[in-house]
């Protein structure tokens, strides 16, 4: 496959801004993401942002069958020619939003889970994670490349500063691991940051199970929503709907004091304080 930079200056085409594109140009860098991920050859494997296939060819070459999601029509319809004269008839070539994308449908037609791998745009990164979680039960693992910041937040340990409501989410449901790190070189146009993929393994069932989780993610959003402030007042100042004796008697119960920070709770934590409220 000829460089993305040549690709799309063959057919007039500008990478679009508003819709965060950097494509992968460096195909060590796909092949080593692909290796990294140790898939299967019987796996099916949802791509996210497929773009010039820096990815999907890697890919295609190692699982049964990818399922590239790819939004703008213009790079799917290169994407697509690029795979016919490779002679890759494994891949197929999904022109949509992944944002509107029924995942668990899109599973029971290839009538296997799913293991997802993407290169995000940094824009709408969590977007796509929250996406991900509600389908959680149909996807095996996920390898995705975020904004470095992004992901030192998701993989943040309580009492860092990168520790907050982001990182509570996903490690409620998963467990996330470090794979490569990747420098801004290795892409076309070249962002102004570095990029991390990481590895994600949703827990089936959870650690620590919340009784309520609607209810525990509200505790944490408005314990975060108010970093600066002691747990108990950020809790009072939520719009959660407890009086002061009920959320001093459940931090009591939880054994937390009051007096802490929302960023020095572990995710157990969290789920213990939820389960008393």
């Amino acid at each position: 496959m000829r460089p993305p930079r040549d690709l799309l200056r063959a057919r007039g085409i500008r990478p679009r801004k508003s819709m965060g594109q950097h494509f992968l140009t460096d195909p060590n860098v796909g092949a080593l993401i692909v290796r990294r991920a140790q898939l299967e050859p019987d796996d099916v494997v949802l791509e996210i942002g497929a773009g010039l296939g820096a990815l999907t060819l890697p890919l295609a070459a190692q699982v049964k069958h990818v399922l590239a999601v790819e939004s703008d029509s213009k790079i799917a319809t290169l994407l697509g020619n690029e795979l016919l004269a490779a002679g890759v008839c494994n891949v197929t070539i999904l022109e949509r939003d992944i944002l509107q994308c029924d995942i668990k449908a899109l599973a029971e037609r290839s009538n296997a889970s799913l293991k997802v791998v993407g290169n995000l745009p940094y824009h709408i990164s969590s977007q796509v994670l929250i996406h991900l979680i509600r389908f959680r039960k149909v996807v095996d693992a996920a390898f995705l490349m975020f904004q470095k910041e992004v992901a030192e937040r998701l993989m943040a340990k309580p009492g860092s500063k990168r520790y907050g409501r982001l990182s509570v989410l996903i490690q409620y449901y998963a467990k996330i691991y470090p794979l490569i790190s990747v420098a801004a070189s290795a892409f076309f146009p070249k962002p102004k940051v570095d990029s991390q993929v990481v590895g994600i393994a949703f827990r089936h069932p959870v650690s620590f199970q919340a009784a309520d989780e609607n209810l525990f993610f509200q505790i944490v959003r408005a314990a975060f929503g108010k970093r600066r402030k002691t747990l108990k007042n950020a809790l009072l100042g939520g719009n959660l709907g407890f009086g002061n004796e009920r959320v001093s008697a459940a931090l009591e119960l939880a054994g937390i004091d009051s007096r802490r920070r929302a960023e020095t709770l572990s995710v157990k934590d969290f789920v213990t304080l939820s389960n008393l409220l």
